[in-house]
């Protein structure tokens, strides 16, 4: 039979233009109708390329009229107003317009878990704050939010008389995370374009005023939310989180080709948990060590420096007191403090 749900089961089969992953899971589709056999269908793109646009105007109309009972089909493919189209060859999200206010968008990314990810987010925003910039602190990790722990506060949002949420602030940086917006433990158990439009969201429905960089935790992987966060504005770069050891740079290597993929340039590698100093002032590499640096060396990036294992960041992040905060001038401290130098120095 022919209805909505049949209608969008087809469109399923249409991929974005360079991509593996259909129009339907982002969020593309906005509108479908079917009347006697005539169907018709809304897009909305968020990238002004009008080659994308012909392209998947023609592959949604051979999709749907593959199907039985179809006479007619409109597809209605709407460009978003201002930026021209990407230029060819160029990736089609290059083209978004920027957040006002937001002069740098860092992503702050991971192959794999359990790297530390979310600890070198937390102190390298509060080590940018430490060097004099105005910071924001945007937690996409919509399943597994930790920054408010992290940065030490658990409030939501108010908002503005433009009904927008005003971010919280600790430690001179602005903050958002879902975790601010749910009940004790409740989980979120969301599909794909949910994840889409709550980082939409983020960006577009709250004050951030004017910051020199708004640093976005994303979760592991490569997955709905980094591809979400590429479709919804224009990055300045990627960082990318390893450990020294083979499985983590494995992996690694997978986030740089996504990046790469949609046009974000990897401003550098940082390697955590690079080694421990015992108190008899013996060092132990137990990941090993080295490995992030020559991974930096391998993909043509910058190092952007090593984090040691030190108790200090570990208590830090789990009484929300940043190391970098607490003792700056410590040696834990210090080492986020050089590799936010390091990424200034990279985005000149």
């Amino acid at each position: 039979m022919l209805n909505q749900d049949t209608i969008i089961n087809a469109l399923k089969s249409v991929k974005y233009p360079g991509y593996s992953r259909d129009i339907v899971s982002f969020g593309l589709v906005k509108n479908v109708a079917v009347n006697n056999g005539a169907v018709s269908i809304s897009i909305e793109l968020t990238s002004a390329n009008k080659e994308a646009a012909a392209q998947l105007k023609q592959s949604c109309e051979q999709a749907i009229r593959a199907l039985p009972d179809v006479k007619m089909v409109h597809v209605d493919v709407k460009l978003p107003a201002g930026p021209q189209a990407a230029p060819a060859g160029q990736n089609a999200f290059a083209t978004q317009n920027r957040v006002p206010g937001l002069a740098r968008i860092i992503a702050v990314a991971s192959g794999k878990g359990g790297v530390g990810k979310s600890t070198c987010s937390v102190n390298l925003a509060c080590a940018l704050r430490h060097l004099g910039a105005k910071v924001g602190l945007l937690d996409c990790d919509i399943y597994g939010p930790s920054i408010p722990l992290m940065m030490g506060i658990k409030q939501r949002p108010t908002i503005s008389p433009e009904e927008k949420m005003v971010p919280p602030v600790n430690h001179g940086v602005k903050l958002m995370s879902m975790g601010f917006l749910l009940d004790g433990d409740q989980p979120v158990i969301w599909r794909g374009p949910m994840i889409t439009k709550t980082i939409q969201q983020f960006f577009h429905a709250v004050e951030w005023g004017q910051l020199d960089y708004l640093l976005v935790d994303l979760p592991p992987g490569t997955g709905d939310a980094q591809l979400s966060l590429c479709q919804t504005v224009p990055l300045d770069g990627g960082v990318i989180v390893t450990t020294p050891q083979e499985a983590s740079l494995g992996v690694v290597r997978k986030g740089i080709a996504m990046f790469e993929k949609v046009n974000v340039p990897i401003l550098g590698i940082i390697e955590n948990m690079s080694y421990f100093t015992a108190p008899n002032g013996e060092r132990i590499e137990i990941f090993g060590h080295g490995g992030g640096r020559a991974e930096a060396e391998r993909q043509k990036t910058a190092f952007l420096g090593e984090i040691p294992i030190y108790t200090e960041i570990r208590i830090g992040g789990d009484q929300g007191q940043p190391v970098v905060v607490t003792s700056p001038d410590q040696p834990p401290g210090q080492a986020f403090i050089r590799v936010a130098e390091a990424l200034r120095q990279q985005l000149g």
